[in-house]
């Protein structure tokens, strides 16, 4: 569960709508020592994984697009590089 109030949009998204991953134009979600409100913690807990650093966002509709994300699998690796592409209704 994400800390109480943190956001509620992403607790509706992971857990009632049963998303995969959530990607953003932004680098990270880790909020360091600053604050208790690691969305990070959060999604990675639950087995499921971010996409940071997207561009074009601003092309794709807010709904009805199938998004494709491939990647390869580093062995003991903590980032890479990701193709992601939307194909549009």
């Amino acid at each position: 569960m994400i800390p109480a109030g943190a956001c509620p949009v992403l607790e509706f998204l992971y857990e009632d709508r049963k998303i995969t991953a959530s990607g953003r134009e932004t680098t990270d979600t880790d909020p360091g020592l600053a604050t208790t409100k690691d969305l990070e913690t959060y999604i990675l807990s639950t087995n499921h994984y971010q996409i940071e650093l997207l561009t074009n966002l601003d092309q794709a509709p807010e709904s009805g697009a199938l998004v494709v994300v491939s990647f390869p699998k580093p062995k003991g690796g903590s980032g890479f590089p990701a193709r992601v592409f939307a194909i549009l209704p």
